[in-house]
């Protein structure tokens, strides 16, 4: 009778713990949940967005197959030169990427140019780029010219302007690539500066480890890379071209819906 009793009272009590439980935590949070079919989809574009920037700014600025040409400019300065070149060159090219991020619906009302034509003109660009990337050649715009050489033996510290800042991490598919992404409002341009800066710190550890990284992998391997990102840049500039054709001459409106 005792042990009845105890007993009905140990589950009453087990009873309330697991009441209060439940007041605190009406739905434990599990890994399922973010798999959710409810969630909200608006977040699903977001994150899908981001990483297309991601992957674009990648592929256009190709921080892998640019080591080998900051390694070259950089061969006869110290470790300290050789951080300080990569640190300019990588803010010049952020804040040159800000700018247009920022400034790029004034820059089409102050030239009237319209974004389809934009978009078609950098989508051909960003194509040819990858196309040459995609033969084996490195493309014209991340290699440096026999001038920029002779001034970068003048002055270590020019480099870091020209060619590695500009031409070679914020050219024109750079800047092309950063005003398309960054059309669509205030968030996307908020993503498109972010993910840049996130890219510039890669790119920096990439350029700081850069010479350890080359004897690691090899050539072979570096221009394997070199055409992946080839293949990526020239697929993202064949939907610019055909997202560009459809808002100047609305193809979607003539398909069946």
């Amino acid at each position: 009778m005792c042990n009845s009793r105890v007993g009905i009272r140990e589950s009453t009590h087990l009873k309330f713990v697991k009441l209060n439980l439940v007041d605190f935590f009406p739905e434990r949070p599990s890994v399922g949940n973010f798999f959710r079919k409810d969630r909200d989809p608006s977040m699903d574009t977001f994150l899908i967005h981001a990483i297309t920037v991601f992957m674009g700014f990648f592929a256009i600025m190709n921080p892998i197959a640019t080591i080998p040409v900051f390694v070259s400019l950089t061969s006869n300065d110290d470790e300290q030169t050789t951080a300080t070149v990569a640190l300019n060159s990588l803010i010049l090219a952020f804040v040159i990427v800000v700018v247009f991020s920022l400034a790029g619906n004034l820059i089409f009302e102050l030239f009237n140019i319209t974004f389809s034509a934009f978009r078609i003109t950098g989508g051909l660009l960003i194509f040819l780029i990858g196309f040459q990337m995609l033969q084996g050649h490195a493309s014209k715009v991340h290699l440096p010219s026999e001038v920029d050489k002779q001034s970068s033996r003048e002055a270590a510290l020019s480099v870091a302007v020209s060619p590695l800042a500009i031409p070679i991490l914020a050219g024109p598919g750079t800047i092309i690539t950063a005003m398309n992404f960054s059309a669509g409002g205030a968030k996307h341009m908020a993503v498109t500066i972010v993910v840049f800066a996130l890219l510039c710190a890669i790119t920096y550890v990439c350029f700081i480890f850069g010479r350890k990284f080359v004897d690691f992998i090899g050539a072979s391997a570096l221009g394997a890379i070199t055409r992946m990102m080839g293949l990526i840049l020239a697929v993202i500039g064949t939907q610019m071209v055909i997202e560009g054709l459809d808002g100047a001459f609305k193809l979607s409106s003539l398909l069946p819906q």
